[in-house]
């Protein structure tokens, strides 16, 4: 049933957490006539002028105390930030009250032709994929948006003004966590490695997370054929009847997969003889950069399109029209026969592993926040692609000590510093090490908040630094 046809007047609703998705969910509550309760754990300038906004409003805000369920809740929509071990949802499972997130809300005030959503997760690659996905979308003429974890609200996309055919929805594991109800047109887990685990509490409850986007699809649930956790998934998902597996692979795709031949990107999937025929897409080179984890990303992104009735020639062109946002594999500068790329974005070892893959030989920027990971296994994989490293941040010691007992020939600076000046210093001993041909890549593997605000701030600084070596000679 949806929720259109629950009566919210006076229904009281707590909204756990202020921020980019509970003030609108609050909003939303209140303009239905909920009786909406905020609480919030902190306390501090930025939420107290949050709070007297909402307050305004005629909304409640509770600051300092996000553990308790205020008296009388009979539903709690949560922020996805907020773990699933919190006291307030125990409480709220003891009083029988039901937990949603942002995206299931929405899920069920879409109206009765509300548009049908292409669902996309992963550890990495997510937000890629779906801007490649709209784009392709949009090149078919039809109307969209990239909503979800990338910034657009899903609550204004299905309670806004604007009408769409079709929407391209990035979702987060902690989204789909709370989410029991999605259920999309078609789907697609475009990897896993572990990632979150402080959240989810293990690797198998993180999976089945991201595993929920499958649930319920009707037409295809893509997945990744050299990732067999991926499919996995897909073979557990509860799928409505004739919905079918997708997969997509960079080599010679076999009957009901996407992959590549000879530079060209095919689809054995969506064509009438899968046995005997494939049909082109695109090229390799309309791919935007054509590295091959990003060629990955624009089959899965084809995979959905066609899913949903695309023609090839809009999948052509949206993939030319794609233009990558900043951080993710961006080429900087060429300086005097080296090449400055920053993936600031590669903020865990799986998405560093894919960046790595791409160039050789490699002068490699990493280091940050490890967020409890370990790095045998990444520098192992790229070991005779590097020419030299360079370690910044907090947790370096656990790279350089990888890379001590599986690439002990490859040169190593270790920058005894964490302030943001660190990064200038990094691109110049990068420099220093680099050879004409070679490919200096920024790709930390960590988490930037060591030193840095976010990824985007990191970006920033060894883009800068690179354009000045690029005007003086010097950092």
């Amino acid at each position: 049933m949806g929720i259109r046809k629950v009566s919210w007047n006076g229904k009281r609703v707590t909204v756990a957490g202020l921020g980019v998705s509970g003030i609108p969910a609050a909003r939303v509550l209140h303009g239905l006539g909920a009786v909406v309760t905020v609480v919030n754990d902190g306390d501090d300038e930025r939420s107290r002028a949050q709070a007297a906004e909402l307050e305004a409003e005629g909304i409640t805000v509770r600051l300092g105390d996000g553990a308790t369920l205020p008296e009388g809740t009979e539903l709690v929509v949560t922020t996805p930030g907020w773990r699933p071990d919190k006291p307030l949802f125990a409480a709220a499972a003891e009083a029988g009250v039901e937990v949603w997130g942002d995206v299931e809300l929405a899920w069920r005030l879409r109206g009765p032709d509300a548009a049908p959503w292409l669902a996309v997760t992963g550890t990495n690659g997510k937000t890629t994929t779906v801007r490649m996905l709209a784009s392709i979308l949009e090149a078919a003429g039809l109307r969209t948006a990239a909503v979800g974890n990338i910034g657009v609200s899903l609550l204004d996309a299905v309670l806004g003004e604007e009408t769409y055919d079709v929407l391209a929805v990035e979702l987060s594991s902690y989204q789909l966590h709370w989410a029991p109800s999605l259920r999309a047109h078609s789907a697609a887990v475009l990897n896993l490695a572990p990632d979150h685990l402080d959240w989810h509490g293990s690797m198998e409850a993180y999976a089945a997370d991201k595993g929920r986007i499958y649930e319920g699809n009707t037409v295809a649930c893509v997945y990744n054929v050299a990732d067999k956790a991926t499919e996995d998934l897909v073979r557990e998902a509860d799928v409505e009847e004739g919905c079918r597996a997708i997969g997509f692979t960079l080599g010679t795709p076999g009957p009901s997969q996407l992959g590549v031949v000879e530079g060209i990107l095919v689809d054995r999937a969506f064509v009438e003889n899968r046995q005997k025929q494939a049909q082109e897409l695109a090229e390799v080179a309309d791919v935007n950069p054509p590295a091959p984890h990003n060629v990955a990303n624009a089959l899965a992104a084809a995979a959905l399109a066609r899913a949903f009735g695309v023609e090839p020639r809009a999948v052509r062109d949206g993939l030319r029209a794609f233009r990558p946002d900043p951080h993710r594999i961006e080429l900087v500068e060429d300086v005097q026969g080296v090449v400055y790329v920053d993936d600031s974005k590669a903020t865990n070892t799986h998405a560093a592993e894919a960046s790595l893959a791409a160039y050789d030989p490699i002068v490699w920027i990493a280091g940050g926040l490890a967020k409890g990971a370990t790095f045998d296994e990444l520098v192992a994989k790229s070991a005779d692609r590097l020419r030299g490293v360079v370690l910044i941040g907090a947790d370096r010691a656990l790279i350089r000590e990888a890379l001590a007992r599986h690439a002990p020939e490859v040169p190593v600076v270790d920058l005894d510093r964490t302030d943001t000046g660190a990064m200038s210093a990094a691109v110049q001993e990068a420099a220093r090490l680099a050879r004409p041909g070679d490919t200096v890549l920024l790709a930390p593997a960590c988490a930037s908040m060591d030193m840095f605000a976010n990824y985007n701030k990191r970006g920033e600084a060894f883009a800068d630094a690179v354009r000045t070596l690029a005007a003086t000679g010097r950092v």
